[in-house]
Formats: C-alpha cells, sequence, structure tokens
C-alpha cells in the first residue's frame, strides 16, 4: 500500500474527529442555554380545540385577558387568637390589596379583602400577568410585601402564580445539575462494567457532542418560535440524548472490540464493525425519533412540543455515534480498551458466563422458562388499570414543602376550595340570569354572579358583542377531582339553557379539558406508535411473524411496567393520583426505548442463524449480546432515574415508570422471554422469510 493510500484512509476519521471538536466547542454551550428560550407558562399548552380554550379567546373581547390568579391569604398569628380577624386587619388588607393596582406585573384591579366564615383568615386576589416569565418571582415578592402590612397576621401566597413560581424555581439549573449527575452516574457505571479507562470518556464525550448538537439546533428553532421548550422537555432531552448515545456507543464498541480480536487493521475493523451495526442502530434510531413524533399528532402543545425536539436529540445521537465515535476509536485502535484486551464473539461464549449459562437454561427448557417469565409479567399488568391519570393535585405537584402547596392548604382551610380561582362561564346577555341561575344551583358551585365593568362580579354585568362573563366560585379546591366533576356538571347545567351559547372555562375547566384531552391523544398515538415499530421491525429483520412477537413482549413490558408503578406510587410514594401525560409518555420511551434492545438482540440472532441455523442462533446470539445489551439498559435506566432530582412528581412518575421499565425489559423481557419463545418455535419464528424455511439444527 502506497504512502498516499496510507494517508488518504486516514484522513477520514481525522477530518470527521476535528469536525466534532468544531461542533463541540461552538454548540456544547448551548446544552446550557436551553432556559434561556424555555417556558414555563401553562397557559400556553393547553388543548387547542377545548372549550376552556375558547373561553380564553372569549375573555379577550372583554378586555379581561386570562390572568394567573395569585391568592394572598392573612391567617391571625399563630392561628390560635381567641378574636381570629379584626375589622381593622380587613380594612389594612384591603388597602394593602388596592395598592397593588398599578404594581408591576399587576393584570387588574386586586379584589377587596374577604373575611372567612370561621373569622381566622383574609383572602384577596391579585390578577397577575400571564407573560410574566422570570420577573413573577420579583413580582410576586412585591405582592408578599405589600401584604405583609398587616398587623398581626401571617401572610401567604397561593394559588396559580404561587405555583408556577414554584415550578420555575425547580426548573431553575436543571441544565447543569441534570446533566452533571446524569453524565457522572453513566461514567462510573461504564467503568465499573468495562474496567477501561479511555472508552468510558470516550462514549461520554461522544454523547456531549451529540447534546450540544441537539441543542444547538433546538436553541435557534426555539428562538424562532419553530418549536416550543419547558423544563419538562428540556430535562428530557438531556436524559434522552445522553441516554440514547450511550446504548448505541455501547453496540458499536462491543462489535469493533470483536473485530478487533480477528483483525490487525483497526481501519478495516471498524468497517466490519460499522457494516454490521448500522442496520441495527439506525433501525433503533428511526424507532424512537419516529415513536416521539407521532407526539405531533396530540392536541396537546407540550407533547406536540416534546416530539420534534426529541426526534432532534435521537437523529443527532446516531450521528455522532457513527462519526465521532468510529473516528476516535480508529486512532485509537485497541488502546480505547486498555487495559482490557478485546475478544472475539467465539472467545467469549466458550467460557462459562452467566450469560453462557442463561442461554443453556434457555436452551434446556425454553417453554418453562417462557411460561414462568410470561405469568410474572401477566400478573404484575393486572395491576395497571390502578393507575389513575387524572392529574396531580397542587399539594402534589411538588415531592419537596414547596411555599405555595403550604399557602394551598392554608387557604383551603378557611376558604372554598376553589375561592379565588372560580370556573369562568361565558354567555349571551340575555340569558344572563337563566345561566347565572342554572350555575348556582349545579352540585359543587359555592356562589355565581355576573363580572361588573369593575372587573370584579357584583357589579352591573359588563356586556361586550352581547356576550357577559359569569364567574362560579367552586366548593372543592381548584385542582381536585371534586372540582374537575363540578366542572362537568356546570358545563352540563349551561349549555342546558337554550339559546345561552354558555362556554365554561377557568383554570380547573382547563385542567379537565387536559385530562379528557390526554385520554383521546392515548387512543389515538398509541397504535400509530406500534404501527411504526413494527414496520421498522419487519424491514429490519424480514419477517412478519417475528415483529409481531416483538411488539406484543414490548406491550406486554409495558403494563407490567404500570402496574408496578400503580402500587409504587399508591403505596410507597403516597402519590393520589399521576399526571395525565404520564402513561403516554410512559408508552412511548418504554416501547420505542424497549424495543431497541430487541433490536439489538434480534438482528444479532438472524445474523448468527444465517451461519449457523435457528437454534444455535438464538443461543450464539443471547451469548454474544447479553453483556452489552444489559450494560446499555442499566445505563438507560439510571440515566432516566437521574430526572429525580428534579422535586416535581411528573418527572419523578417517569423516571420510575421508565428506569424500572427498562430493567425489566433488559433482564427479564430480552434475556428469557423473547429468547425462550423464538428457542421453542423455532425457525418458524421468522416465518416468511428465508430463515424460516431453514433446519433449526443447522
Amino acid at each position: 500500500m502506497s504512502t498516499r493510500t496510507r494517508l488518504a484512509r486516514w484522513l477520514v476519521p481525522v477530518v470527521l474527529l476535528v469536525a466534532w471538536l468544531g461542533i463541540g466547542g461552538t454548540l456544547g454551550p448551548y446544552a446550557g442555554k436551553l432556559g434561556e428560550v424555555a417556558t414555563n407558562d401553562q397557559a400556553a399548552f393547553l388543548p387547542q380545540n377545548a372549550e376552556s380554550t375558547q373561553v380564553i379567546d372569549a375573555q379577550r373581547k372583554f378586555k379581561q385577558d386570562e390572568t394567573l390568579p395569585a391568592i394572598v391569604v392573612w391567617t391571625a398569628e399563630g392561628d390560635t387568637r381567641s378574636g381570629g380577624i379584626d375589622q381593622s386587619q380587613k380594612a389594612d388588607a384591603t388597602r394593602a390589596l388596592a395598592s397593588l393596582k398599578d404594581a408591576a406585573g399587576v393584570a387588574g384591579p386586586p379584589s377587596p379583602a374577604v373575611l372567612s366564615k370561621d373569622g381566622q383568615a383574609l383572602q384577596g386576589v391579585v390578577p397577575l400577568r400571564t407573560d410574566l416569565g422570570d420577573k413573577l418571582e420579583t413580582t410576586l415578592a412585591d405582592v408578599k410585601k405589600a401584604a405583609g402590612q398587616v398587623p398581626g397576621t401571617e401572610v401567604k401566597v397561593a394559588g396559580p402564580a404561587a405555583s408556577q413560581a414554584d415550578l420555575s424555581d425547580a426548573f431553575g439549573g436543571i441544565d447543569g445539575l441534570l446533566l452533571g449527575v446524569a453524565l457522572i452516574t453513566v461514567l462510573v457505571i461504564l467503568l465499573l462494567v468495562y474496567r477501561s479507562l479511555l472508552l468510558p470518556l470516550v462514549i461520554i464525550i461522544g454523547a456531549v457532542f451529540a447534546l450540544g448538537l441537539a441543542c444547538g439546533i433546538v436553541y435557534v428553532l426555539a428562538d424562532h418560535d419553530v418549536v416550543r421548550v419547558d423544563g419538562q422537555v428540556q430535562g428530557i432531552l438531556s436524559i434522552l440524548v445522553i441516554g440514547a448515545a450511550t446504548d448505541y456507543a455501547l453496540l458499536l464498541t462491543a462489535r469493533f472490540r470483536e473485530e478487533l480480536a480477528v483483525s490487525s487493521d483497526r481501519i478495516s475493523a471498524m468497517r466490519s464493525a460499522l457494516r454490521r451495526s448500522l442496520g441495527p442502530i439506525v433501525a433503533s434510531g428511526a424507532t424512537v425519533a419516529l415513536g416521539l413524533l407521532a407526539l405531533l399528532l396530540s392536541d396537546l402543545t407540550n407533547n406536540r412540543a416534546l416530539g420534534p425536539v426529541g426526534a432532534i436529540g435521537i437523529v443527532c445521537a446516531v450521528l455522532s455515534t457513527l462519526t465521532f465515535l468510529p473516528a476516535v476509536l480508529i486512532l485509537l485502535g485497541r488502546a480505547a480498551y486498555w487495559p482490557a484486551k478485546p475478544r472475539s464473539a467465539t472467545e467469549k461464549s466458550a467460557g462459562q458466563g452467566v450469560w453462557t449459562r442463561i442461554a443453556s437454561l434457555v436452551d434446556r427448557a425454553p417453554r418453562k422458562v417462557w411460561a414462568a417469565t410470561l405469568l410474572g409479567l401477566l400478573v404484575c399488568a393486572a395491576f395497571a388499570p390502578s393507575l389513575q391519570s387524572k392529574g396531580v393535585p397542587l399539594n402534589e405537584i411538588f415531592v419537596n414543602d414547596a411555599p405555595s402547596v403550604a399557602a394551598q392548604k392554608t387557604l383551603g382551610k378557611h376558604f372554598p376550595g376553589g375561592s379565588g380561582n372560580p370556573a369562568v362561564v361565558i354567555a349571551d346577555a340575555d340569558r344572563a340570569q337563566q345561566v347565572t341561575t342554572a350555575a348556582e344551583r349545579t352540585e359543587g358551585v359555592s356562589s355565581a354572579a355576573a363580572v361588573g365593568e369593575s372587573g370584579r362580579p357584583g357589579a352591573k354585568a359588563l356586556v361586550v358583542d352581547g356576550r357577559v362573563r359569569i364567574d362560579a366560585t367552586l366548593e372543592d379546591a381548584a385542582d381536585s377531582d371534586a372540582a374537575k366533576a363540578t366542572v362537568a356538571r356546570l358545563r352540563d347545567a349551561v349549555h342546558a339553557v337554550e339559546g345561552a351559547d354558555g362556554l365554561v372555562g377557568g383554570y380547573t375547566a382547563q385542567q379537565y379539558d387536559t385530562q379528557r384531552t390526554a385520554e383521546d391523544d392515548r387512543m389515538l398515538i398509541v397504535p400509530v406508535v406500534l404501527a411504526i415499530i413494527l414496520v421498522i421491525l419487519i424491514g429490519l429483520l424480514r419477517s412478519l411473524l417475528m415483529p409481531v412477537l416483538l411488539v406484543a413482549t414490548v406491550a406486554l413490558n409495558f403494563l407490567a411496567t404500570l402496574g408496578v408503578s400503580a402500587l409504587v406510587f399508591q403505596h410507597v410514594l403516597g402519590f393520589s393520583g399521576t399526571d395525565s401525560s404520564v402513561p403516554l409518555y410512559g408508552f412511548v420511551f418504554l416501547v420505542a426505548l424497549g424495543v431497541d434492545y430487541n433490536i439489538f438482540l434480534m438482528s444479532r440472532v438472524r445474523e448468527e442463524s444465517l451461519r449457523h441455523g435457528a437454534r444455535e442462533g438464538v443461543l450464539r446470539g443471547l451469548t454474544a449480546t447479553g453483556g452489552v445489551i444489559t450494560s446499555a439498559g442499566v445505563v438507560l435506566a439510571a440515566t432516566f432515574a437521574a430526572l429525580g432530582i428534579i422535586p416535581l412528581a411528573f418527572l419523578v412518575q417517569i423516571a420510575f415508570i421508565v428506569a424500572f421499565g427498562v430493567l425489566l425489559d433488559t433482564l427479564v423481557v430480552r434475556s428469557l422471554l423473547v429468547p425462550a419463545l423464538v428457542r421453542d418455535i423455532g425457525p418458524k419464528a421468522w416465518w416468511p422469510g428465508a430463515l424460516s424455511r431453514t433446519s433449526g439444527t443447522r
């Protein structure tokens, strides 16, 4: 080989490495900048076609834009004074509220202070603008400072404004903290599993470069309003890219190590490794990316936001694995695995390691193995219907003691649950009295009154384009299941008033519509994701029966995970419910990522079966991939578990579902159930492909 030819062979990996170093240096900082273009305004994520969204549009005609209520609650110091709140304190509280009328961030005149029936508390509502963003916390501090001028009382701030401020605080610093925890976790696991000094660092650097590229692209798109990012999407993107990039890297590095054991030419070894790994990695990435893009079918904006953002992250992870990683491995060669020595698949399977013993068990008693594992999964899945996905109450949104939660508890102790956060009814003016009466008579409604020109109920009703607004105060907390049931009854009552053309919105109605939309989304998106995965598996494995078998086992794993999660959430973590989007997110991540491991396994089984027959192919494939796939599963589970450091019930629930589900899939479904089923069915499992017509022992 001439010197020019040798130089040309080394030029490509050097150019790729330099290009990725440039990408990492230029776009890497964007991994910590997504917070600049993120929004945590939950009003921006409502269903597009829901009745509550129509009410928001109608409110604008009244020059009463949707506001973010901050509910100020005063209690007598220590909440034990025998005399309770006196009239002078009530007057002071009303003056304090009135002083906020023209304050920065306040959207309209605050309400006067209202005394509770037990005489122990006051409450008033300060309507804030919904677009305050980072200024919300400062505005709330100003509200609390003004309210603190009432002698002999303790002041707390509750309501959606306080909850949103605590939400923003929970996501504060998410970029650096979450990324740091995830990377350290992955690094420690890789060091323990592979006992190599350089390889874990190379894999981590590749994952960070992929994340930097993804964040740079998402930042630009979000800055131009092409995609929307919130704290949840931001956190999931980091975890998804780090986990996926590590998984794909483990598959490629394991194959390269095998090829190095039989070839002294590292470039030829990488070509062979890429040729054998390209299909599974691309198919795996396509499964996850297309599964995430199916979220674009959702009517919930935050679901649609995750779709393209997550897909961009997966594409960047695949790109890094297939370009940066090969370049570095070619340049390092065997040194990448030092002090370990590369071994071929034949050498590894010749020992008496754990995967050799598992393969032997599957070979000896396949029917007993799949029957036992199937029974265990079915028992777990039986508890899946008990998972309540009706939303998380405000007092459970945060897993720590957030100030808004304590304030909400104090408010609910002294006032009707819906105080300061009414259901908003829009109706024709000539039917206003009938609608108000119908609302007042609705079970669960404490009071109802038309809103006047001052913006408060009780004055002469403000009429705009022949329509009026009626505020209905609910008896139960605005975020409770009881309040949502009241909204459903209120809508029935309002819709029944002939000629009123009534609409019911407000915070509780928004939560109710979000829950109902999430249920509709699951009915639409779940079969679409399953169909996408099935088509990809058919193309990769060139079989019909095998893809159906794999999809069925992954779906069963998901149901079993939901069953275990229902028990853990209710009896261990103390959650009374789960966020309405949790089952859908869990499904997309678990099914798409779970199929990854079956893709890695069965593509290798197919390769070995073409050489050695169906029976031997299962055993060789399981032995060759067992260690790397299990390591990938542990890494992915640990990475998603890092989401639990953010003190939000939604992310804690997602973290548990994905982490537990991935481990269950890796250690049980992919290691025992699938190999045992394929071994028991024999060559027919590959029907109607060419393998189905071969001898099972060839």
